[in-house]
């Protein structure tokens, strides 16, 4: 008799009883994670960068790409581009340098090749679209306009401008806003422009893409830098510089979404560092809608998925419901 009370006073109580139980827990099936911009609705925030996860085809084996928010694949020119010479990469004790050099198969290709598997997925596909000319630029996303399965186009800026001398259009606000409303008068889908920290004021560049008609922002790109071999005196990369990207660019980065979010009224994509679920979640309380994972796809092809997990268990933990809730909540 005295085990049967003491069963009926201490019985077990299950996982579920106490979240039911606790005001600042919810469900895993309560949370949404979703999120909206240009149009565009995503299952979750987390979308892995251009650049650090090919067309999407390499990793559809190592982990689920259906998990994902979206994905950009590496930037797509007119013709097919062999990149810069080697070394390309150069670990630093934060990050990674890299000088790819914008290799890729052409925009042709891509759609002949590279899509028609990413079409199989029920994930949100951008393409990175680059050139030297506006017409450029134009060109690649009148071919992107005839194909299926792509979900939009984010705009790498980042590049010299051949007619204008070289100067580099996410430098210069006129530049930016010539190649952005040229891309805006053909592109049947919403223009996401990704733009360069190497300037003096971010925001500004960011209100010319605005005013050109930009549907949305992605930001930072990479950092200029460069690294010596000490023994040999030369550069560890074959292209001299490159760009710096991973957990050492994290802090700039930061700032300048926080700047942008503030400084226009189009959504805000960050980009710079973003490792973990807490990483993801500064951005978005500075104010971010989404956020873009680059160099920790080389560490661990997986990582964009743990930051998903990390994104449920994080509202789990606090009791939100939706995690769009926490965009630019930041205390002042």
């Amino acid at each position: 008799m005295a085990g049967m009370r003491f069963t009926r006073l201490f019985r077990f109580v299950t996982l579920p009883e106490l979240e039911a139980r606790s005001p600042d827990r919810v469900s895993l099936a309560m949370i949404d994670l979703s999120t909206e911009f240009a149009g565009l609705k995503l299952r979750n925030p987390v979308i892995t960068a251009s650049g650090t996860f090919g067309y999407g085809e390499e990793f559809c084996d190592l982990i689920d790409l259906n998990r994902l928010g979206g994905l950009v694949v590496k930037g797509l020119s007119v013709a097919p581009m062999r990149g810069a010479s080697p070394p390309r990469l150069h670990e630093t004790a934060a990050g990674m340098l890299n000088a790819i050099g914008l290799q890729n198969v052409g925009v042709e290709r891509f759609v002949s090749e590279k899509l028609p598997l990413l079409r199989r997925y029920d994930t949100a596909i951008f393409a990175n679209v680059f050139g030297q000319t506006p017409e450029d630029y134009v060109r690649v996303v009148e071919v992107l306009n005839r194909a299926q399965g792509l979900a939009g186009y984010e705009i790498n800026i980042s590049c010299p401008n051949v007619k204008r001398g070289g100067i580099v259009y996410g430098s210069d606000p006129a530049a930016t806003h010539e190649v952005v409303k040229a891309i805006k008068q053909v592109a049947s889908r919403p223009v996401i422009v990704k733009l360069s920290p190497n300037v003096t004021d971010i925001v500004v560049i960011a209100r010319a893409a605005e005013d050109a008609g930009a549907d949305a922002l992605s930001l930072i790109n990479t950092l200029l830098g460069m690294s010596i071999d000490t023994e040999t005196g030369s550069p560890r990369l074959g292209n001299l510089t490159g760009g710096l990207s991973g957990p050492a660019i994290k802090p700039v980065a930061l700032r300048m979404v926080y700047q942008v979010a503030r400084g226009v009224r189009i959504p805000v994509i960050g980009i710079g560092g973003i490792r973990t679920a807490e990483d993801a979640l500064e951005f978005l309380i500075a104010g971010a809608r989404a956020i873009e994972i680059g160099t920790a796809n080389f560490l661990d092809p997986a990582a964009a998925v743990k930051i998903i997990d990390g994104l449920n268990a994080f509202c789990q933990r606090k009791g939100i419901q939706r995690l769009q809730s926490v965009v630019g909540s930041l205390k002042s």
